[in-house]
């Protein structure tokens, strides 16, 4: 299917929803996406531009980061970032993408020393490790820019309450839907960061529109419409 779309001259952009059943070999399914037309900007290809600061396709979720950066007028030239989480996906493309924009980068994981110390020392921190709410006050230096891009549906009624205690509004969708959204970030880091992006209706709806400009940015590629904008690059 995939070597199909990749021929076809109409399509520009193919997109691979992972994750992908047991039985199918996801890394030959992306391998198998024409770099051109990668508008997750997943394949080795995509990924050695990034490195490479080529014209590329960039990953999603780090491309909407970086948006979000960028229109909330937030410095990133000599700041220092920590990115909480070393994913193909998220991790490793941000710390990329900031190194690109000349932050001094940090990047954490499991085996981390002293993780919340490490975090403090952020002026801009990317959690993006899949654990609710595990960020919380201690990790953050105040005024500190965090961008929470988890998404964790809280279904115990003890760590809702670790998370949203005395919140009515998320009460009442807890009590109606049995469940509730939290990012990777407490709530209450909101008392000492100087920004924070919101769980739901931050990164993912930038994620959303970077793949809608990242499918735009294909299309001008594969037609050369691009060689304004590349001569500037």
């Amino acid at each position: 299917m995939i070597a199909d779309l990749n021929r076809r001259e109409e399509i520009d952009g193919i997109l691979v929803q992972l994750p992908l059943p047991p039985h199918v070999d996801a890394k030959r399914v992306l391998l198998a996406v024409d770099p051109a037309k990668d508008v997750d900007g997943f394949h080795p290809t995509n990924v050695g531009f990034l490195s490479t600061r080529r014209p590329g396709l960039v990953p999603c979720t780090p491309a909407g980061i970086m948006e979000i950066l960028r229109r909330s007028q937030i410095p990133i030239a000599g700041q220092e970032a920590v990115v909480v989480g070393r994913s193909d996906i998220v991790g490793k493309p941000t710390a990329m993408l900031l190194i690109n924009n000349n932050a001094t980068v940090t990047v954490c994981h499991s085996k981390t020393r002293d993780l919340p110390g490490v975090c403090r020392r952020a002026d801009i921190l990317i959690a993006a490790i899949g654990r609710a709410g595990m960020v919380t006050r201690e990790f953050v230096k105040p005024g500190a820019t965090v961008i929470d891009v988890g998404m964790n549906q809280v279904t115990d009624r003890a760590e809702f309450e670790r998370l949203f205690a005395g919140n009515a509004k998320r009460e009442e969708t807890f009590r109606t839907r049995g469940s509730t959204l939290v990012g990777d970030v407490h709530p209450h880091v909101a008392e000492v960061a100087g920004a924070l992006t919101p769980v739901p209706g931050g990164v993912g709806p930038l994620t959303i529109a970077m793949l809608m400009a990242n499918t735009v940015r294909a299309a001008k590629l594969r037609r050369g419409g691009l060689v304004a904008e590349l001569s500037r690059a």
